[in-house]
């Protein structure tokens, strides 16, 4: 299931467009636009209209001249006597005579047809009747897709709970609560083979040196979460030097989904070790999740998304609050001219604010730029941290997810600039690359 940011971005005709060449009705058939249809609609109008001027360029200023003398020196042009009808229709004929003004007609009509919208403001009205029930039909079709992505979040639901034993005995390995047995700590590298050929050489080679010092034993895996912090980009760039000291004592992460017949929702949950900086044992985020389609905008519909998150309270311990900074500010005072020195608080940049985010507007004011950019920032990690850190933990450790992506972006990379190359005929060389009842947890809170 995928957690999208949902935006719509339909092309549609400028209000009050008028660019386009207007449609008259014929007497063969639908309101389709043709050069003389067009002319003669202008002509009934006692001039001939070409909107926006769009046949200004490429024709000569007296149309009705030229009609006149197409027929090239020496010869006559039509004479009056065989036109019927009014002199506007007399004036329309010989204007068709022009191959410029026909020229300028069609590539204006070919230009129209390429246009999607224009091409359905030709359409009958019967016509584009039935393309409103197709409209209604879509409709229908995007809330059976949300009933299948909540089967999906149940499916996920009942998956996770098997999932949860493998994590509870990863946990255990990785603190140091169980040691693995050699079966369950058997792993054959790729590189197997070149580590046995290594050690049968050193086997082969007698050196004589001082017995080895005795290998260090630590308990578990240590700093198993932290280094999972340092090796993707996306969690580094959130974590200040003065955090890297509190999140070596996070011991596990865990995903809980919300209740059968309970709204839609996700937490993450950061089980920490007891330690100098804050007394929760288990920090929260909770992410609040939507699967129905947009009633102002039902097309735009193509799964869940995240629409809202809350924190929790973090209970600081006293001076150990990495959040927020002190700062010594002077003061002056307006009548003696006398100065002191006060002391205030500010926000501090940590990793620790992500249990204290930005709350999305539920009043239908908009948030401005920033703060909709923080807000699609946190639920991007927030969806990270469930899809793939939680799920895939120890290759983030080892650094072999993050070579899998990179291939894989890579890939994508290449395909796009050879594709590029074989287009404009250029040599490789030159290709530029460059979230009513909510699962158990802690309560909820704000930053203290």
């Amino acid at each position: 299931m995928v957690s999208r940011l949902i935006s719509s971005s339909g092309h549609r005709r400028p209000p009050g467009d008028r660019s386009t060449v207007r449609t008259v009705p014929t007497a063969s058939g639908p309101d389709v636009p043709t050069a003389r249809s067009i002319l003669r609609g202008g002509a009934r109008n006692k001039s001939i209209q070409m909107a926006d001027n769009s046949f200004s360029d490429g024709v000569p200023p007296d149309s009705g001249e030229a009609a006149k003398n197409a027929g090239g020196p020496g010869q006559s042009a039509a004479p009056e006597t065989q036109l019927e009808g009014s002199p506007a229709e007399k004036l329309t004929d010989q204007v068709m005579q022009n191959p410029q003004v026909l020229a300028a007609l069609q590539e204006r009509l070919d230009s129209v047809s390429h246009t999607p919208s224009s091409y359905i403001e030709t359409l009958p009205r019967a016509v584009k009747r039935r393309i409103n029930a197709l409209k209604q039909l879509q409709v229908r079709c995007a809330h059976i897709e949300a009933k299948f992505y909540e089967e999906v979040h149940d499916l996920e639901r009942k998956y996770a709970a098997l999932y949860q034993p493998l994590f509870d005995k990863r946990r255990e390995f990785i603190t140091g609560d169980v040691e693995p047995t050699d079966a369950e700590s058997e792993w054959h590298s790729e590189n197997e083979e070149d580590d046995k050929l290594a050690g049968d050489m050193k086997n082969k080679v007698v050196i004589a040196e001082k017995p080895a010092a005795e290998e260090p034993n630590p308990r578990g895996i240590p700093e198993f979460w932290f280094t999972i912090f340092r090796n993707v980009d996306m969690l580094s760039e959130l974590v200040q030097e003065y955090d890297e000291p509190i999140l070596k004592h996070l011991q596990d992460i865990k995903v809980k989904f919300s209740d059968p017949g309970q709204p839609m929702s996700f937490v993450l949950e950061f089980h920490f070790e007891p330690n100098d900086y804050f007394t929760n044992p288990v920090l929260t985020k909770t992410y609040k999740m939507k699967s129905e389609p947009d009633k102002a905008d039902p097309f735009s519909f193509e799964g869940p998304e995240i629409v809202d998150c809350d924190g929790c309270t973090i209970d600081w311990k006293k001076g150990r609050n990495v959040t927020v900074k002190t700062i010594k500010k002077k003061q002056k005072h307006k009548g003696r001219g006398t100065v002191r020195t006060i002391t205030k608080q500010v926000p501090n940049e940590s990793f620790f604010n992500f249990f204290n985010p930005l709350k999305a507007s539920g009043d239908g004011e908009s948030l401005d730029e920033d703060s909709e950019f923080t807000l699609a920032s946190d639920f991007e990690i927030g969806h990270f941290f469930r899809e793939r850190i939680v799920p895939r933990a120890v290759l983030y450790f080892t650094g072999e997810a993050i070579e899998d992506d990179d291939n894989f972006e890579e890939g994508e990379e290449g395909e796009e600039e050879e594709l590029e190359g074989d287009e404009e005929g250029e040599d490789e060389d030159d290709a530029e690359v460059t979230p009513k009842k909510e699962p158990s947890q802690p309560a909820e809170c704000k930053q203290q």
